[in-house]
């Protein structure tokens, strides 16, 4: 059974009143709080068992790099991945889309190559292919989405042609709470020549991820948002098509043998993590995504369309509200602006009543105006949201009109 009232006890910080009303936290799509088991077991490697790892011979270096590999298998088991090879792990999903633009775009984008991406990227599925474009002299096309946020097969499929040699897109907007259907897109591209990218950071929150099924040849998550630490991300990679790129950072670990005329390097995932890892960020990771998996992600899946449903249901009716992606199977992020108030007007009021949101373009400027708005205010959901929650958002909005 689902019982998201237990669920919130493992979180300290909604326990904690804010403006003295109780913790209304709506902001997990920019970061997820942390359940105590993460807490504690970050508490516990730095008191009991810290070292390096990969290269002491003694027992706490080895008890650590054992944990260390141990958290990569658990994000292959969360992805379905078909190795524990294929997982790199990065410092954010920005870092791991930098290292496929870097390494394999690098290595095989010529001039006359194209990279679609849509309109619905974040400034971390933008930016790179941008920089590449220039560097490299291909080509960056984007495909456009509906004004209502949707997917649309037809203008995907318009700008799909052999010329395109990577298909890099979001899985599920950060802004608009779309959902890509990355399967389908896979198999498109694949049939055009071309690999496929998922930006999962939104995505891997809310929806369980087979990447064997999905057949995408690359994808990027963040742990920060799937209730883990910061500073610790992941790419997933086929392991013939991450082999068969070049490293990204070059020093300790990475390499396989090394003398003043020549350096050759380790097989992945070792060749992308140069230096000392993220060890206790990894390894908190991976005790997030056991708590998800063991809540079980179709019991958040289930949770969060219930949510979903109810909080159209309670903005919609709100005078002057303006939902901002009504996509249909949209999943928990709720955009929104409100007539003659200005988003960080209405963000303060919001706080005073212990509701936080985001507020601003949401690293997707191009997105955000593209929708027609400067600025939007998101509530965004986790898997400890409650319909207490979005009645209080509700209630919030309501009395922001009052001031205005």
């Amino acid at each position: 059974m689902y019982d998201v009232y237990e669920i919130r006890k493992d979180f300290p910080v909604l326990q904690q009143k804010v403006n003295g009303k109780p913790n209304t936290f709506l902001d997990s799509g920019a970061s997820a709080q942390k359940p105590q088991c993460v807490i504690n077991r970050i508490y516990d490697i730095y008191t009991k068992e810290y070292s390096n790892v990969h290269r002491g011979s003694y027992m706490l270096s080895e008890q650590i790099t054992w944990d260390y590999e141990e958290a990569r298998k658990t994000v292959q088991k969360f992805l379905n991945a078909a190795s524990h090879k294929e997982i790199v792990f990065t410092r954010n999903a920005t870092e791991a889309i930098n290292l496929v633009a870097a390494t394999w775009g690098r290595k095989n984008l010529k001039p006359g190559d194209e990279v679609l991406i849509s309109e619905a990227e974040h400034h971390a599925n933008l930016v790179p292919w941008q920089m590449l474009r220039d560097e490299l002299g291909c080509t960056l096309k984007i495909f456009k989405i509906g004004d209502d946020g949707s997917f649309i097969w037809e203008e995907f499929e318009k700008q799909l042609n052999p010329k395109t040699k990577l298909v890099a897109v979001t899985a599920m907007s950060n802004v608009l709470g779309t959902i890509f259907p990355i399967k389908e897109m896979a198999k498109a591209a694949h049939n055009a020549g071309a690999l496929i990218l998922a930006d999962a950071c939104q995505y891997a929150v809310h929806h369980p991820i087979d990447v064997q099924d999905m057949d995408c040849d690359f994808l990027a998550f963040s742990g920060h948002k799937t209730y883990g630490p910061t500073g610790i991300g992941v790419l997933y990679g086929k392991y013939d098509i991450l082999d068969s790129m070049p490293p990204y950072q070059t020093g300790g670990d990475m390499v396989d043998h090394v003398t003043y005329e020549k350096t050759t390097f380790e097989e992945p995932p070792a060749r992308f993590e140069a230096g000392t890892p993220a060890i206790v960020e990894a390894i908190g990771l991976g005790e997030a995504l056991n708590y998800m998996m063991c809540v079980g992600l179709d019991n958040i899946v289930a949770h969060e369309k219930e949510l979903v449903d109810y909080a159209f249901e309670k903005l919609s009716g709100i005078e002057g509200l303006k939902l901002v992606g009504t996509a249909e199977g949209k999943g928990g992020v709720f955009s929104f602006v409100m007539d003659d108030i200005h988003p960080q007007d209405l963000a303060f009021i919001l706080n005073k009543e212990g509701v936080s949101v985001r507020v601003g373009h949401h690293c997707a400027e191009p997105l955000v105006h593209r929708m027609g708005y400067e600025s939007v205010a998101r509530a965004s959901f986790g898997l400890y949201t409650t319909k207490e929650d979005i009645d209080c958002l509700a209630a919030a909005l309501k009395k922001a009109k009052t001031f205005f």
